[in-house]
């Protein structure tokens, strides 16, 4: 089964390559059928131009013959008006004026048409050259054309031919191997029935051993009195034994082995990058004119190397991180190495990807003019070379995947065949040293040849010596790497007794298992801390009942408080209203002084002055009746000296001064409220802003949890995939058993057989005797 299955695997790439190169030439037939289009329409526009110049000819050579008609006429009138001239000059009439003028327009109109059928000659000559020379370019065209459509012909042809031989020889193959399934069907038929019987032994079996588990489970429920280890999935949490030296040196090998990535990752990015270059100057350089598709979609390839080879070393990274003094480094634990697996398998997926190009670029190189015999042998040297170097990644990629498996799931690899796999991967690592070795030797020898040609220029060499020395640190970080893994191959495939006691470590519970053990670290590391003084009984109790009484007194105190706001606001209009009171009294105090001052000065006139003493009593009543101007906080007021104005003046104040002070008031009651609502507003928004980062808190955690939830799901997913394959390949390794089984039977029997009639033979002559 495995052979048909390889065979026929290798006839379908076969098929899936040729139909690939199938659709590429019916693609390039399409194109010439397109291009042949367009040159028949275009040759067909030719032809028709050639008919319009034929038609131009024809045209041109009629109208020339009418002209030349016309001439002939006009000679023949020219002849017989000279006839009568000469006739008239014998009869010796003398030439009227009449016949001189009828002969200078002939003669005009003769010039002009000789003059006329001149350029039409030339026209006509200048046409038929013309045709002439497009008809011979039209003609190499269409020979050219004929030709290329001849050969496009004979390629599909062939193609067409190899095609269906393929697709005959492919479906008598299918023919066969349906034959073979049929023939498998019938065996894995008898198989089936072969299974059943199996399987009601093994029930047999089953209910047997059941009995004897229960007799047993009894026996130890009656005499064993505690049993830490029965069930497994328990046991596997339990922490196991701490190795504080293999952590050291694992940590340690860890840190060398991520140097020597790196500098392996390096030597590979220089090595991609320089052969780009190098794409871009040989055979063809891109400057000039354009290189081949196949070296262009190699460039653009080599051009993504990077984002293969760079998480190759941050994995490793992640790796080393993970592996710290606390803790536990097996590879059922180490879950980082199945994310660098899987870089590694993408870079390997890589080199698969761009080895059919790097195979054909270096054809190209073949198929150049100047390249000699040697650098041929040297290029087919390099893409063996090529392929070894492939085929050891992808076989490198295999014993990386096998150290990632334990991870994923339990008992997928005992201690034995992890031995096995880490010295497959020292071998392989040997065989990439030596691998690398070979490709730096020929690309130096290739070099040395290729200094030897006429066209190579001062940017080539220096790629090539670029190329060479990226050649030779891959070389020497691959030989490092394998001493390395070489020397420390006994730790590898060491086992550091990182166990439960009566079970393995279970990869699907190594998390909880570590996260218990430093639980337990964090719980012994709190036990040894100094407990801090703690406060009396009676003191803590006392501070009790203060924080019960406090909270009790909180409604009262909110009320004193609300009773001092309203006090506050009461004395802050009484305030508002004194202020104005004093301000009322400093502009009566003003208006009496400047009254006494009147006074007095009317006073010192009078003992001054006394026979005027009417004048000053009228002056005085005068000046007593003057108008004063004062201005207060209200606004500007006028007062007057009499009786009946002060009193106006006193009572439209006291109106203004109520009116402002009501208002006063409710805007102080406004603010008031506005206070006790920011206040609450405030109290609101922090309790909202608590809320609101209590729920961001729960949403983290809510997070959190769906994130663990889809890496469990992709766990078990990946679980489910591995048990399904793991059943497969017992199911078919347990088909293989009976196949087996089956032939040794027959071959039994076959043996029975042949000893019974040898048996019987014997007995007849035993009686003949």
């Amino acid at each position: 089964m495995s052979d048909l299955q390889s065979k026929y695997s290798i006839l379908a790439q076969e098929y899936s390559k040729l139909r690939a190169q199938n659709q590429v030439l019916k693609k390039a037939v399409v194109d010439e059928q397109t291009s042949s289009n367009l040159l028949k329409d275009e040759l067909k526009q030719k032809e028709q131009s050639l008919r319009k110049v034929h038609q131009e000819m024809d045209s041109l050579s009629f109208r020339n013959q009418q002209l030349t008609k016309r001439v002939e006429l006009l000679q023949e009138e020219l002849v017989t008006s000279e006839n009568k001239y000469k006739r008239s000059k014998n009869k010796g009439d003398s030439p009227s004026q009449m016949n001189l003028q009828t002969q200078s327009v002939f003669d005009e109109d003769l010039q002009k048409k000789i003059q006329e059928n001149e350029r039409l000659h030339i026209q006509f000559y200048e046409a038929d050259e013309q045709y002439r020379r497009q008809e011979v370019q039209m003609k190499a065209q269409l020979h050219q054309l004929e030709e290329e459509s001849e050969q496009h012909q004979a390629v599909v042809d062939a193609l067409t031919n190899k095609y269906t031989e393929t697709i005959e020889k492919l479906q008598s193959d299918k023919a066969h191997l349906e034959v073979k399934v049929q023939t498998l069907d019938r065996e894995a038929k008898d198989c089936r029935i072969r299974t059943e019987e199996c399987q009601q032994q093994l029930r047999k079996y089953h209910t047997e051993l059941s009995g004897q588990l229960k007799h047993s489970s009894s026996v130890i429920q009656e005499k064993v009195p505690f049993n830490d280890t029965q069930r497994s999935d328990y046991n596997s949490l339990n922490v196991p034994i701490h190795n504080r030296r293999h952590q050291l040196k694992a940590r340690d090998v860890s840190a060398q082995a991520l140097g020597f990535v790196q500098c392996l990752v390096s030597a590979l990015l220089n090595f991609h990058s320089y052969t780009e270059q190098r794409v871009h100057i040989y055979p063809l350089d891109s400057s000039i004119e354009a290189i081949s598709p196949v070296n262009q979609k190699f460039s653009q390839y080599l051009h993504e190397n990077a984002s293969y080879l760079r998480p190759l070393e941050e994995e490793l990274l992640h790796l080393h991180d993970g592996i710290t003094e606390d803790a536990i480094t097996v590879l059922e634990t180490v879950r980082k190495l199945q994310d660098f697996s899987t870089s590694f398998t993408a870079y390997s997926t890589f080199l698969q990807k761009i080895l059919p190009y790097q195979l054909t670029s270096l054809e190209e190189e073949c198929n150049a003019p100047l390249c000699t015999s040697a650098l041929k042998a040297k290029n087919r040297e390099i893409q063996n070379d090529m392929k070894r170097l492939t085929a050891v990644f992808d076989k490198l990629k295999s014993y990386v995947g096998l150290l990632a498996v334990p991870s994923l799931r339990l008992d997928a690899m005992c201690q034995s065949s992890a031995n096995a796999v880490f010295t497959q991967l020292s071998a392989g690592l040997h065989g990439l040293h030596d691998v690398t070795r070979e490709l730096s030797k020929h690309y130096s020898q290739k070099v040395c040849v290729e200094q030897d040609l006429p066209s190579v220029t001062q940017k080539f060499r220096t790629t090539n010596e670029c190329l060479l020395s990226s050649l030779a640190s891959l070389t020497n970080s691959c030989s490092k790497i394998t001493t390395f893994f070489s020397n420390n191959l006994d730790f590898f495939a060491s086992c550091p007794g990182y166990s439960p006691r009566g079970c393995c470590v279970n990869p699907l519970q190594a998390d909880s298992m570590i996260a218990n053990k430093r639980h337990a670290s964090r719980y012994m590391s709190v036990i040894r801390k100094e407990r801090s003084e703690s406060v009396p009984y009676r003191e803590a109790l006392s501070n009790r009942h203060i924080l019960t009484s406090s909270t009790e007194s909180r409604e009262g105190l909110m009320q004193q408080v609300l009773q001092t706001q309203e006090k506050i606001s009461r004395l802050e209009q009484e305030k508002e209203h004194w202020l104005l009171e004093a301000q009322l009294g400093q502009v009566r105090l003003e208006k009496e002084n400047q009254r006494m001052a009147q006074l007095e000065a009317q006073v010192a006139g009078a003992g001054g002055q006394s026979h005027s003493s009417a004048e000053s009593s009228d002056e005085a009543q005068t000046d007593s009746t003057e108008l004063l101007q004062d201005t207060s906080v209200v606004g500007m007021v006028t007062i007057t000296s009499c009786s009946d104005s002060a009193e106006d003046q006193e009572s439209r104040e006291r109106l203004i001064k109520t009116h402002y002070l009501n208002r006063v008031s409710e805007l102080t009651a406004q603010l008031q409220m506005c206070d006790s609502k920011a206040v609450h507003f405030h109290a609101e928004c922090r309790a909202v802003s608590r809320r609101l980062s209590i729920a961001e808190k729960c949403r983290e955690a809510l997070v959190e949890e769906l994130k663990l939830a889809n890496t469990n799901i992709t766990r078990l997913q990946d679980e489910l995939s591995t048990t399904k394959r793991s059943y497969e390949d017992q199911l078919s390794m347990m088909s293989d058993h009976l196949c087996s089984m089956n032939d040794t039977l027959s071959k039994q029997r076959e043996e029975i057989d042949t000893l019974k009639l040898n048996s019987k033979g014997n007995s007849k002559k035993n009686k003949g005797r």
